[in-house]
């Protein structure tokens, strides 16, 4: 069963009956980002480079098990995926060679996507470029392409990649991330975006590299687009837009002086060479580099370290086979010598720095570039060629629009490129925790406020106490937000990413149970999601293998919401040890209210029905959505949580408050509900079990049941209200925070943290 149409109006979705929808999404799934066959998560190193002949089938994942995955995220409240693919799962052989099978698998989970009611933003994802510098995304032929040599990297440090690690458990936390500022991301995503303007030597089939490069990318997700039209009954209902290529990056361009780091790079860890270190060592030279930790208070330097590549280099040599893949390189593009050597930034003979500020202005007008530049300059042009060619074939289709991470919004307010149908999709992590895997509640720092120059020093942006922190999140959240509205004009805002590690205190919770640390960064993030007035947002992350060992198989990073090490908790803490099947589970009417007039003027109304509670057990009946396997809930009572899914009329506000399991919510209605359309709310069982829950509303009637109409078993509060400002307020069973199943007679870090008069605001 698909959900209604949406249409944005301004900053809002609404349905075929003008609610006003909220997404609720997560990104599925984690393990897309690498190959099935060969299964290669980033710290196995079998086969690596033999990257041509790998497969995507059965990611996110395969047909047999969608059902339990999907019945799953249904009862968590989610409405919304991001559709997690990776321009080397449709064209890994080869330029223009696209895995149709892949293709069709893909149609086939979207179809069931849309039997359980799901909206899909397709997601075309990249970290550092591709799995070979890093991270994941592009093909290995596109590093071909560039003139790079892959197994080149680990010498010359030009990527540091979990995969060529010789002890994969050692590989650092988030170290991956600072390939971003080595040699291999640099040239990739400078020729990727700005080739054309830095590198004009560099010419494949008579053409420059970045049109080479763009062109291949967009069609690939051209073709995808293409053959998901073709397969009917999937566009609008179910795929309801396209998001940009993520996480962009700006490579090289607007690098002042490649001899000195950039004031405006924030992370450095391990080794953090500059443009020119990296080009000395990338072309076999040793040096020594500075070296870097990230402390409490961000990074400090560390020492120095010699990386010597002994003569290897991350080009590829003269002799390389160019016509693998059926290119012509152009005679003046020369394999064996650095690129940058060839557009005279530096002499080999000499390893002498001839233009230190090459990067630092536009070589046609002589314009000084920033990052703001670059968004409006190169990103912008790339973002419009890959809009129109989804357009071309979903016509319809929404478009989430991903500028840089925290960097300013591109200047489109107001011009052709003020897209009605135009999506502001940011991301936010909170970097504190995210860097140190641990949540601290004593402290936290205001990190796009020092970004955007809002305090005279950086010490005026440490937060102090639970409460800040909380509001610290909401207030970065919303000035986001509003720099979209600024910038690029009236449109929903969506974060597209916004999540935690849980491997946080050195996996203390993975020994323990008690995921109390989790919890309250979790409940910290919803806040401030809750309370910035969004269209909605998407966590990151939903991983089908993770595990306590390797958590997302993927670079050290652990922040999926599912885990196959964790136990099941059952979405009532209070379940009946019997489960109804799932045609008994739709409760009826709980309780009713009498209508009134909207001219009329009513008090509060307060009940506390007594009905059966619908459950799931921790034994399923095998016509459940589960069909009797186990999910991982940890953390869960911070992300399963009440969230409005139609609303009649406007929200105004709405927040849950997990310590004391309250959930309000006011709106503002121009009319009536009808008896067909209600306002409707997500109400977790495991919150608010239906013998035990106390809902107080300023107006109206309201009912609680369970549907399973989406397959997947949903607990929804639906109130029928007349027009003018409406409240409701629900309150649901108190328990303690973060522990596991079974365990809750202990006392947790969050007791303690109560006792000391700590507590969450």
């Amino acid at each position: 069963m698909s959900l209604p149409r949406l249409r944005i109006d301004g900053c809002v979705f609404r349905d075929s009956e003008n609610r006003e929808i909220t997404l609720r999404g997560i990104n599925v799934a984690g393990d897309a980002k690498f190959p099935t066959s060969p299964n290669q998560p980033s710290h196995i190193p079998d086969d690596f480079f033999d990257a041509d002949n790998v497969s995507f089938v059965d990611r996110p994942f395969s047909l047999d098990e969608v059902h339990v995955h999907f019945a799953r995220l249904k009862r968590w409240g989610f409405n919304t995926l991001r559709y997690i693919f990776t321009w080397e799962a449709i064209e890994h052989a080869g330029p223009g060679k696209y895995d149709e099978d892949w293709i069709q698998h893909t149609i086939a989970v979207l179809r069931l996507a849309k039997d359980y009611g799901f909206y899909i933003n397709m997601d075309p994802h990249q970290d550092v470029w591709s799995r070979f510098s890093g991270g994941s995304g592009a093909p290995m032929w596109t590093l071909y392409a560039c003139g790079l040599d892959p197994e080149g990297f680990r010498a010359t440090e030009a990527a540091l990649v979990h995969n060529t690690v010789p002890d994969p458990s050692k590989y650092p936390k988030m170290i991956w991330a600072t390939n971003y500022t080595r040699l291999a991301c640099q040239v990739l995503f400078t020729l990727f975006f700005a080739g054309n303007d830095f590198a004009p030597k560099a010419i494949i089939d008579g053409i420059h590299i970045q049109d080479y490069l763009q062109s291949h990318f967009i069609a690939a997700c051209k073709h995808l687009a293409t053959r998901i039209k073709e397969a009917g009954g999937l566009e609008d209902v179910v795929v309801i837009g396209w998001e940009s290529i993520n996480e962009p990056n700006k490579g090289l361009v607007g690098i002042p002086d490649i001899t000195a780091i950039p004031s405006e790079q924030k992370l450095q860890k391990g080794t953090s060479p500059t443009v020119w270190q990296a080009i000395l060592t990338g072309s076999g030279r040793a040096c020594e580099i500075d070296t870097w930790e990230f402390g409490g208070m961000g990074p400090y330097k560390s020492g120095t370290t010699l990386i010597d590549p002994k003569g290897q280099t991350a080009w590829l040599s003269p002799d390389y086979d160019d016509s693998r893949y059926g290119w012509k390189r152009d005679p003046e593009w020369k394999l064996g010598v650095c690129l940058w050597a060839q557009h005279g930034i530096w002499d080999p003979s000499s390893d002498t720095v001839l233009k230190k500020d090459y990067f630092a202005r536009h070589p046609q007008t002589g314009e000084k570039m920033d990052y703001e530049f670059f968004t409006n300059n190169y990103f912008m042009p790339h973002y419009r060629k890959y809009r129109d060619a989804i357009r071309s074939v979903h016509k319809t289709a929404f478009l989430f629009c991903q500028p840089p991470v925290l960097e300013i919004p591109p200047s489109i307010s107001g011009t052709t490129d003020d897209d009605p149908n135009m999506i502001f999709a940011p991301h936010f992590y909170d970097g504190v925790t995210l860097m140190t895997k641990k949540w601290n509640r004593y402290w936290n720092v205001d990190v796009f406020g020092i970004m955007r120059g809002k305090y005279m020093s950086p010490a005026f942006a440490i937060k102090v106490g639970e409460g800040a922190i909380r509001n610290c999140f909401r207030d970065q959240l919303s000035a986001i937000k509003q720099e979209g509205l600024d910038y690029m004009g009236k449109h929903p805002c969506v974060f597209t990413e916004i999540g935690i590690p849980y491997d946080m205190d050195e996996k203390y919770a993975y020994k323990t149970g008690d995921y109390t640390s989790q919890a309250l960064a979790m409940d910290a993030n919803h806040f401030a999601l809750e309370g910035s007035g969004l269209g909605g947002y998407m966590l990151w992350v939903y991983t089908v293998n993770n595990n306590h060992q390797w958590g997302d198989q993927w670079n050290g990073e652990d922040l999926s919401l599912f885990s196959l090490d964790d136990q099941p908790l059952p979405l009532s803490p209070h379940s009946p040890s019997g489960s109804k099947s799932p045609s008994e589970t739709t409760l009826p009417l709980s309780a009713q209210y009498p209508t009134q007039k909207s001219s009329e003027s009513s008090s509060p109304s307060k009940l506390q029905p007594t009905l059966s509670t619908p459950s799931i057990s921790s034994n399923p009946p095998t016509t459940s959505g589960e069909l009797g396997s186990t999910p991982g809930f940890r953390a869960a009572e911070a992300y399963v949580r009440p969230t409005p899914i139609a609303t009649v009329g406007k929200i105004k506000s709405y927040a849950f408050d997990l310590r004391n399991c309250t959930f309000t919510f006011s709106l503002e209605a121009p009319e009536p509900t009808k008896e067909s359309a209600p306002t409707e709310v997500f109400l977790p069982d495991f919150h608010f079990p239906q013998s035990q829950v106390e809902v107080e509303v300023s107006n109206g009637r309201w009912s609680i049941s369970v549907d399973d109409a989406d397959g997947g078993l949903m607990q929804k509060l639906r109130w029928w209200h007349p027009e003018g400002e409406q409240t409701v307020k629900v309150v649901g069973v108190q328990r303690r925070r973060g522990m596991a199943l079974g365990k809750e007679e202990e006392e947790g870090y969050l007791d303690q943290c109560q006792q000391s008069r700590c507590g969450v605001m």
